[in-house]
């Protein structure tokens, strides 16, 4: 008798969890975007995305995991200053006190599915979820495409401690003009300097105005022709 009570009452809780469905938060903003998979927002701190997992980036002089700098770059385009809703579905804080949700924006698009489909993060669930069938359908996409990691590795070259390993946060807009370049002479031309004429001497003008002696008119075409004394 008290087993099958039992029986009936946790199949009322199981249905009754059901019908209410998954719990959302209020609409709340994203402050900070730390790497593919977590984020900070407005109000509750640090949140990371339940059921994936994105490449890692590392602080120290390691370098970075293929495609890890991509994914979070792809998250801080998708979420950084909108607003969002986290998607509770059991435990709701992991062993670093983050929040464990699913993202999703105004419109209801998962963006844990959307990493997923375009190859920046992986399944990483180790219990049933309720969105892990629409999850593992959007992981299969992408590697039937070979898209993200499951494709080509990226071609950039990147340094470990070239300053980007940094948060991606909301920053402020430079008033600051850019300096104008400076005009850059063109190489293999020379330049031809005119050389003018040098004036004659006084004393050759001189010389024309004597008394006595008669200049040809035209110097260039009486060139040869001698001075003469009348």
């Amino acid at each position: 008798m008290l087993d099958g009570l039992r029986v009936i009452a946790m199949t009322m809780v199981v249905a009754l969890q059901i019908g209410q469905g998954p719990a959302r938060s209020d609409g709340v903003v994203v402050t900070a975007v730390f790497d593919g998979d977590t984020i900070a927002v407005s109000t509750i701190g640090r949140v990371r995305l339940l059921g994936i997992d994105a490449p890692e980036i590392t602080h120290g002089l390691d370098t970075a995991a293929p495609f890890a700098r991509e994914a979070r770059t792809r998250l801080a385009d998708l979420v950084l200053r909108r607003f969002v809703r986290l998607e509770y579905e059991g435990e709701r804080t992991d062993m670093y006190g983050r929040r464990l949700a699913y993202l999703l924006t105004e419109d209801g698009t998962l963006i844990n599915a959307v990493l997923l489909r375009e190859g920046l993060a992986r399944i990483s669930a180790r219990t049933p979820l309720a969105r892990l069938d629409e999850l593992r359908r959007a992981e299969a996409e992408a590697q039937a495409f070979r898209r993200g990691m499951w494709g080509s590795p990226p071609q950039t070259e990147t340094s470990a401690v070239d300053g980007t390993d940094r948060v991606i946060r909301v920053k402020a807009r430079s008033t600051a003009k850019p300096r104008p370049a400076k005009p850059r002479k063109p190489r293999g031309v020379v330049v031809v300097k005119r050389v003018k004429k040098k004036r004659k001497t006084a004393n050759h003008n001189a010389q024309r105005h004597l008394p006595g002696l008669r200049v040809p008119e035209d110097e260039d075409a009486h060139a040869d022709a001698a001075w003469r004394a009348p």
